[in-house]
């Protein structure tokens, strides 16, 4: 996946478009030799991402195995949709609970939860209209500073969520 990673970043300007870009973040964040640790998605529900997409779990299982530490976290105001709508990323997810960090953000702050991919190295993939499919992605770390500061407080007031396994008789 990482290997076709496009020098500019593709305009998000339909659901289409969406989807690419979010491919496009997450090669980005995972391409060789890149520094990032951890990439953070934050979304209402995940309903609209590419998730289930054989590839990007492919490449997601080849950099969360490529070096310590690494971790992927979400950050939803709820995963009621995600086995329904993405069965293979509920089963990959399985695999890696230790490297998925999923969270349910608080009920004061979820309604207002903007859809974004970011990691440590300038990644930033944000849908700004999710009516008119609008937003932007880059590479830039002053972009990113302000949204990773804004989430990580909203991580600290979260509660960990969408468990690997649902307990049942």
């Amino acid at each position: 996946m990482s290997e076709d990673l496009p020098s500019d970043p593709p305009a998000i300007d339909s659901r289409g478009g969406f989807a690419a870009a979010i491919q496009w973040g997450f090669a980005r964040a995972m391409r060789e030799g890149g520094r990032s640790r951890r990439i953070v998605c934050i979304d209402r529900d995940f309903a609209l991402w590419p998730l289930d997409e054989p590839a990007l779990l492919s490449s997601l299982t080849g950099w969360l195995k490529g070096g310590a530490q690494r971790q992927l976290v979400l950050l939803a105001a709820t995963y009621d949709d995600v086995p329904r709508r993405h069965p293979r990323f509920v089963a990959w997810r399985r695999l890696f609970t230790h490297a998925v960090s999923p969270f349910v953000a608080p009920e004061d702050l979820a309604g207002a939860l903007p859809t974004l991919l970011l990691d440590d190295d300038g990644t930033l993939v944000r849908l700004i209209d999710a009516v008119h499919w609008r937003g932007r992605a880059s590479a830039d770390e002053r972009t990113v500073l302000p949204w990773r500061e804004q989430i990580d407080a909203v991580l600290q007031r979260s509660e960990p969520g969408f468990p690997a396994q649902s307990l049942g008789l």
